[in-house]
């Protein structure tokens, strides 16, 4: 018998999450029946979503929502061998049992030397994120300006990527010199600090003075309201994320979208990578191609230790992190 480890949320957060709001537990697993299999998480994934979404969606007392990267360990499923890694959604636990219709197994293509982990974001989730909002949201062209904030997160360095890779000119903010740096270094025409800049509606002016044709907005809040009076006309905005507005207790207030939205004729859409469902595996073929050719570059923060999961959650909503979030057992 197999005694798992889960993170189990104590508390709904109040504000900005605390580690007091996590309560770790054992459990002990069942013997697996026929068709089941026993699977051990070797990263998890941290992401913006799942603050949001366990005020929607989670009870106090339930194990925290999330994706991991596992290995089968022990199978009585003739389709899933043992040593075989996977994609699952089964929240932040070490070890969990599946009937193996919930898994995605990696890409076939996947070579050896390339971090697993990677499938928890440049060539998962977060990366198809930005491949989907680019092309279907933003419907980016080549010759176009755009415009991505939290650039070095896990997926705003994507967007900037995949939008120089289309032929575009590239704009990214982040909030530290060190993040500002390695937007350049991968590629961004340009970029600038949000949290030092004297006036975000002049650096916005300063880097794109003709405006821009898309705007790929993970953060909400002032932010986006600023920016969207920098829109060309037919502008496109894909609102992806809200970060700044998750851990608000008071629902911030405008100013209001519907101005600038109607005199510069711009479309702004929401949309959750879910909706493409059906179409994951052309979006991680592509990933995964562009990352072996070395035309999409990675980066991870990873924490050591199961232990460490609230903490590294924590530091990922206050952007601590540079590129995706990772925690290893």
């Amino acid at each position: 018998m197999v005694t798992a480890k889960v993170w189990v949320l104590k508390k709904h957060f109040e504000g900005f999450p605390k580690t007091s709001d996590f309560d770790l537990k054992k459990i002990e697993l069942p013997n697996l029946k026929d068709g089941e299999l026993l699977l051990e998480s070797v990263f998890l994934s941290v992401d913006p979503y799942m603050r949001p979404y366990s005020q929607r969606d989670m009870k106090e007392g339930d194990i925290m929502i999330g994706t991991q990267v596992a290995r089968i360990v022990e199978s009585n499923n003739p389709a899933f061998t043992v040593g075989t890694f996977v994609v699952a959604r089964s929240g932040w636990r070490t070890h969990f049992i599946s009937d193996g219709k919930d898994l995605q197994l990696l890409p076939s293509s996947w070579p050896e030397s390339l971090p697993k982990s990677l499938a928890l974001g440049t060539v998962g989730m977060p990366g198809l994120t930005a491949y989907f909002g680019l092309l279907e949201v933003c419907k980016m062209k080549p010759g176009e300006t755009v415009l991505v904030n939290a650039a070095a997160g896990a997926v705003g360095s994507v967007v900037g990527q995949l939008a120089k890779i289309g032929g575009c000119k590239v704009v990214g903010c982040a909030g530290s010199d060190y993040k500002v740096d390695y937007l350049k270094k991968i590629g961004f025409d340009e970029a600038f600090n949000y949290k030092t800049v004297i006036s975000l509606d002049e650096a916005l002016r300063k880097a794109s003075p003709d405006g821009y044709d898309c705007f790929f907005d993970n953060v909400g809040g002032e932010f986006a309201s600023t920016a969207i009076n920098h829109m060309k006309k037919y502008g496109r905005i894909a609102v992806c994320g809200a970060i700044s507005q998750y851990n608000d207790s008071v629902p911030q207030k405008g100013p209001y979208v519907q101005v600038p939205m109607i005199f510069k004729e711009l479309r702004m859409e929401g949309f959750i990578v879910t909706s493409w469902n059906n179409r994951w595996e052309e979006g991680l073929k592509a990933l995964l191609k562009w990352v072996m050719e070395g035309k999409v570059k990675c980066h991870e923060q990873v924490t050591e230790g199961f232990e460490n999961m609230p903490r590294a959650f924590i530091g990922m909503l206050k952007g601590e992190n540079l590129g995706k979030a990772i925690v290893k057992v």
